[in-house]
């Protein structure tokens, strides 16, 4: 690899309407990762599902997406990258229409995979279209607004997905897909050139297929864990086999094949696999805190559907705010501090929301809500720059691929860890202070006369609710309190980032071929 940085010898044409057009299949995928959470209860009360299976909704989308993301390298290269993403935005535009019309829960599940799949490669192929048309020099720049669509997306969701419910009805959170997706795909018939084929490409299906059955089994341990018991139920104990057995064949099919789906060569770049781990944190704490929010706001607090999108609409101010300042410092300021400091204020957005109940004002939120998109927008642009700043051009396909795998995995594992862990604690926590709540315990003479004794059976109705909705809010605080941990824990990890010793080169056109 060459140390004088590479750039193009002339400027592509129409480079603006280009980016706008990736830009915009970019945010519509993004939009779709958290634009349908302020929407759930309505979409459980219209296709008749219980409160675990409606997280299906969500955790469906990512994981057919962090299946399908590696593969994106591979048919970009064999049918050219233009044509495969003209195909992903066609048919992420129809499942969007699709969602919009499911009359049940299976339906809108099945769906919403339909929508994983074909919105799986928007992200990576638009990535190496942008690294495609901006030089060495531009590339910070360029990230930086790629990372405000991959981010803010999620962000902006729960503030239109909740005027879109409150003002039309849920079913709009998947229609409006279709202009974003028509502009794009319009644009990019228009101005994007197509790629050169490699009609000799070829998939590694075995390893494919393990890593996608390994996912898929996770995903459904991790969903269903808490519904059957763990353990105690045979098919969760299937699912753990299966899992376990489809990742140790990948495993060693990757480290004994002459060319397998995952490239082990990969991770002997220490920058690329230490920044795998953080970009799997980032998916965790990000989406976690986001899943975590909306029925915090909407059930503990009984905020309207359109006053908790509102809320925490400032999170995106913060990121793009951020992200931007972040991609005028990258080559200026070593990214490791970055990177440290975007964790630090994760961290104290966590820490903070440890604290909270639901008399908490709606200025904390908002303000919090800025401070963790604040630590987001120092993460992610130094984060995916140092990713790829040692590794060799020609690996950047199978790097790019791999990197946003490991987010969306890190996003649907964070979503039902967290989800899981809230039934979890809330009914520890109601057995522990249950206990104490008897005919004997002199402390419950004053409130016995507000209506709440434990002597009558509507006082104990009374009690249990009071009970249960402490016990929820010490299970959203120790939620909070494991995101916290998670981002400090992760911190002494970039001692192990190597600063690059100069501008790496770039063969743009090995990017995603």
């Amino acid at each position: 690899m060459s140390n004088a940085p590479a750039s193009p010898a002339s400027p592509v044409a129409n480079r603006g309407a280009i980016t706008a057009c990736v830009i915009l299949a970019v945010i519509m995928q993004a939009l779709d990762t958290t634009i349908a959470n302020v929407a759930l209860p309505y979409i459980q009360g219209s296709v008749s599902a219980s409160a675990d299976q409606i997280n299906w909704v969500l955790t469906s989308y990512i994981v057919a997406a962090a299946i399908m993301t590696p593969p994106s390298g591979f048919l970009a290269a064999k049918f050219g990258r233009k044509r495969v993403l003209l195909v992903a935005i066609a048919g992420f535009v129809a499942a969007s229409v699709l969602c919009g019309l499911a009359q049940s829960l299976n339906q809108i599940v099945a769906f919403r995979l339909l929508q994983g799949l074909f919105g799986a490669s928007l992200v990576p192929l638009s990535q190496g279209i942008l690294l495609d048309i901006y030089t060495v020099e531009e590339r910070g720049s360029a990230m930086a607004l790629f990372g405000v669509s991959v981010m803010v997306g999620p962000v902006l969701g729960p503030v239109i997905g909740g005027w879109l419910t409150d003002n039309i009805s849920w079913r709009w959170v998947f229609y409006i897909n279709v202009p974003i997706g028509a502009l794009a795909f319009m644009g990019i018939v228009v101005f994007v050139t197509e790629t050169k084929r490699d009609l000799l490409a070829k998939l590694d299906w075995f390893g494919f297929g393990m890593m996608s059955l390994g996912i898929g089994a996770l995903q459904l341990f991790l969903d269903r864990g808490e519904q059957l018991d763990w353990f105690s139920s045979g098919e969760i104990m299937l699912e753990a086999l299966i899992c376990a057995s489809a990742f140790y064949l990948l495993i060693v099919h990757t480290l004994t094949a002459e060319k397998s789906f995952v490239n082990p060569k990969l991770f002997l770049d220490q920058n690329f696999t230490v920044s795998m781990i953080f970009i799997f944190v980032v998916g965790v704490t990000y989406l976690a805190s986001l899943a975590l929010m909306t029925p915090y706001l909407q059930t503990l607090m009984g905020y309207p559907v359109i006053t908790a999108g509102i809320v925490m609409g400032p999170r995106g101010l913060g990121t793009m705010l951020c992200m931007f300042i972040v991609g005028r410092l990258i080559g200026k300021v070593d990214t490791r501090l970055l990177l440290v400091l975007g964790l630090g204020l994760t961290a104290w957005a966590m820490y903070d929301m440890t604290g909270w109940t639901p008399d908490v004002s709606q200025w904390t939120i908002v303000s919090v809500g800025f401070i963790q998109g604040a630590g987001l927008g120092f993460l992610f642009v130094p984060l995916t720059t140092i990713a790829f700043a040692t590794l060799p051009a020609h690996m950047r396909g199978d790097g790019t691929g791999l990197y946003n795998l490991s987010r969306n995995i890190g996003s649907a594992v964070g979503i039902s860890i967290v989800s899981a862990l809230i039934v979890e604690n809330t009914q520890s926590n109601h057995e522990s202070i249950a206990a104490y709540v008897t005919p004997f315990n002199h402390a419950f003479n004053a409130v016995a006369a507000q209506g709440l004794s434990p002597l009558t059976a509507a006082g104990r109705a009374s009690l249990n609710e009071v009970i249960t909705l402490q016990s929820t809010i010490i299970a959203y605080m120790d939620d909070f309190k494991l995101l916290m941990l998670m981002s400090l824990a992760v911190i002494p990890l970039v001692l192990l980032l190597r600063k690059p010793k100069a501008a790496p080169a770039v063969d743009h056109s090995a990017v995603m071929e």
